[in-house]
């Protein structure tokens, strides 16, 4: 299992609770993005830096997961394609995507999208990450690497 971050819009606190995770379940975490990120020191961390553009740093993690693989990623598209490739995805929120919840967020993203490029409704964005989105985030995070590890 490597677990593979969808880095760009990834909040910090979020990219902390991976580094720790990464250290003490010793799985390899990518950090894939548009730019340089810096990491703590440690053989289980690595940054890749994607093309600039809309998309590629999606496009280079849907290129590269494997099944398995565990995909850190609010984008509903990359959580569908990782997914149908037999990978795990993970929100930021700590929603965990399956292959029975990502058809319908999709269609509800590809509605709601609709609507704002209507001009027919102002969504805002969602709201700021919370305590309760963190702990949710920890505790998906800790049971699929412990599943991961019994299966290794």
């Amino acid at each position: 299992m490597q677990i593979w971050v969808d880095a760009d819009a990834c909040p910090k606190v979020v990219k902390e609770i991976l580094f720790r995770a990464a250290e003490r379940a010793r799985v390899v975490t990518t950090l894939v993005a548009n730019r340089y990120m810096r990491v703590p020191p440690s053989e289980y961390l690595a940054v890749l830096v994607a093309d600039a553009g809309v998309d590629e740093a999606d496009e280079e993690i849907a290129a590269r997961v494997e099944p398995g693989d565990l995909v850190i990623t609010s984008d509903i598209p990359l959580a569908a394609q990782v997914i149908d490739k037999g990978a795990q995805a993970l929100s930021p929120r700590g929603e965990f995507y399956t292959a029975e919840n990502v058809g319908v967020r999709l269609n509800m993203r590809d509605f709601m999208e609709s609507l704002r490029s209507s001009g027919s409704v102002d969504t805002g964005g969602p709201p700021p990450l919370g305590q309760a989105d963190r702990q949710a985030f920890a505790d998906h995070l800790d049971r699929i690497l412990t599943a991961g590890t019994r299966g290794a």
